[in-house]
């Protein structure tokens, strides 16, 4: 596995860590009622992702080994699963955010089997364009030996030339 992706695993798991302490007090009304038919929280992971970015979504709201349905649908990546994670009453679900999701806000949904709703919103951003400028002229892919070696080459005869014809012009007018 791939530094990066074992920082962005640990990271994530150590989000939905914190989010099911901290999670109780976010989940329950005014009147400590949990079940009163307004959608739960759902935590998203990262909550600003580019197209290609796993994420991580999780909700208290299916309870004690639920289980639920994810939708993705307002950004394309259809429906996901949620089950039940090491964390009591927390389950979790993850999906990819497609090549083609258009940059913006998007709400995802979960529908759990004891009837219960959560939902959040994932941004979505676009990643700064990267790799090689494709102009069709040229190209960005970086030096080719052979053709700085001649332009090495052409600089060093054209100095070489310079001097050889400002020293025959010196020489010449001292001997008029």
């Amino acid at each position: 596995m791939r530094p990066t992706a074992r920082l962005l695993t640990g990271t994530a798991l150590t989000v939905v860590a914190l989010g099911a302490f901290a999670a109780p007090a976010a989940y329950a009304n005014e009147n400590g009622n949990e079940n009163d038919g307004r959608p739960q929280t759902l935590e998203i992971y990262p909550s600003t992702a580019s197209p290609g970015t796993t994420v991580t979504v999780n909700t208290l709201a299916c309870g004690k080994n639920g289980h639920g349905v994810g939708d993705a649908n307002s950004l394309g990546a259809g429906e996901f699963r949620l089950n039940p994670s090491t964390h009591k009453e927390v389950v979790v679900g993850q999906f990819t955010v497609p090549q083609h999701a258009k940059p913006g806000v998007h709400w995802i949904s979960v529908a759990c089997d004891n009837g219960r709703t959560a939902r959040g919103e994932l941004t979505v951003k676009h990643r700064e364009p990267s790799g090689h400028v494709k102009t069709g002229v040229g190209g960005s892919i970086g030096p080719d030996t052979a053709q700085v070696t001649a332009g090495a080459a052409v600089l060093a005869a054209a100095a070489v030339g310079g001097v050889w014809l400002m020293r025959r012009r010196a020489s010449g007018a001292q001997g008029h």
